[in-house]
Order: structure tokens, then C-alpha cells, then sequence
């Protein structure tokens, strides 16, 4: 019988893997490819297949700040191109018809 005061026992959750920061995105994309690919034949216990599951979650996640990154440096980009151009349109035009200095 439970207690409605003790929580069920659970796992602790498991400490963040500060190598999982230093891998590239094409380093934790294959990683995770590998997690999904032994999940997917089955066969592991259950607490292997917990634990890879986990690791699959934390390289997804390192998978996503990866791009969101990428995603940011392309739009500050962008906007400096477009502010740039921007600008060179509405320099007054030299009298010799070369626009902004």
C-alpha cells in the first residue's frame, strides 16, 4: 500500500553530461542515429534501454541548440545584408553616378 505523503521511488535523474556541450552537431547527430538504431532492433534490458533512451533525449537536445544557433547566425546575417543594402539605397547618388562613397 502507498502513502499519499511518500512519493513512488524513482530514479534520480541522471547528471548532465558536460561532454554532451563539446560535441558538434554532426557528432551528436551520428550519436543519436546509432541510440535510435539500437532501440529500434530491440532486445536490450530494461535499464539499458532507459539509459539510451535518456542519452538519445540529451543528444536531441544538443542536436536542437546546435541548429537554433545556426539558424540565429544566418538571421543576424541576413539582417546585416539587408540593412546594408538598406542603406546603399537610400545614400544620395554622386554626381558621377557611382552612389555612396
Amino acid at each position: 500500500m502507498t502513502r499519499p505523503d511518500v512519493p513512488p521511488a524513482s530514479h534520480p535523474e541522471p547528471a548532465p553530461d558536460p561532454a554532451l556541450a563539446e560535441l558538434s552537431y554532426e557528432q551528436a547527430r551520428a550519436e543519436l542515429a546509432a541510440v535510435v538504431e539500437r532501440l529500434e532492433a530491440g532486445g536490450c534490458p530494461l535499464e539499458e534501454a532507459l539509459a539510451l533512451w535518456e542519452r538519445g533525449e540529451a543528444l536531441a537536445e544538443v542536436c536542437q541548440r546546435r541548429l537554433d544557433g545556426a539558424r540565429a547566425r544566418l538571421d543576424r546575417s541576413r539582417a546585416r545584408v539587408e540593412s546594408a543594402q538598406l542603406s546603399a539605397q537610400s545614400a544620395p547618388a554622386q554626381p558621377d553616378g557611382s552612389g555612396a562613397a
